[in-house]
């Protein structure tokens, strides 16, 4: 059997960066095959997962973000952990952000902690066990306004009153 034999290149699912796989031996490793040469790596099936921009930076074409939800009574789904019935209109559902987007503005650099901290107090989204975090997220995986706020932040910016299906939300771009 020759060193190359029954190795081919995989993307893995979960971290996004592509994986040697041995379908003889089952056996798979993040790291080039002991005994294969370059040439051999190139021309293994799927070689030309290790030269993608996806290869190179597995958050390639999305965004990190936290965000702060506050769902009004023709949210989509007017309920949270916090209550079964949300009755609030959606104007108090923005007067409320507007408070929690002062309290963010006035607390200088430490800002991010301060968003977190508001999210895992009062955010109606289940992200709020996690300050607000959401992870990595790309293109059509979000309702659009949503989308379009988070990629037209910066890193470490947060949006103004954003407002989806959901509710309305504060949105700050984390990745």
């Amino acid at each position: 059997m020759s060193s190359a034999e029954g190795w081919e290149v995989r993307m893995s699912s979960s971290r996004k960066v592509p994986y040697f796989f041995n379908s003889i031996t089952r056996l798979s490793t993040w790291e080039t095959p002991e005994g294969l040469s370059i040439e051999q790596v190139e021309a293994l099936p799927g070689a030309e997962l290790l030269n993608t921009e996806l290869a190179q930076d597995p958050h390639a074409g999305q965004v990190r973000a936290s965000h702060l939800l506050v769902k009004h009574r023709d949210s989509r789904r007017p309920a949270s952990h916090k209550s079964d019935k949300i009755t609030i209109s959606k104007e108090e559902a923005i007067e409320i952000l507007r408070e929690y987007q002062k309290e963010i503005n006035d607390a200088g650099e430490s800002y991010a902690s301060v968003f977190s901290d508001l999210a895992q107090k009062h955010s109606d989204c289940s992200s709020y066990a996690r300050g607000g975090d959401l992870g990595w997220f790309g293109r059509n995986q979000m309702q659009k306004a949503f989308e379009d706020a988070s990629f037209g932040l910066e890193v470490g910016q947060v949006s103004d009153v954003v407002s989806t299906d959901s509710g309305v939300h504060l949105i700050m771009r984390t990745g």
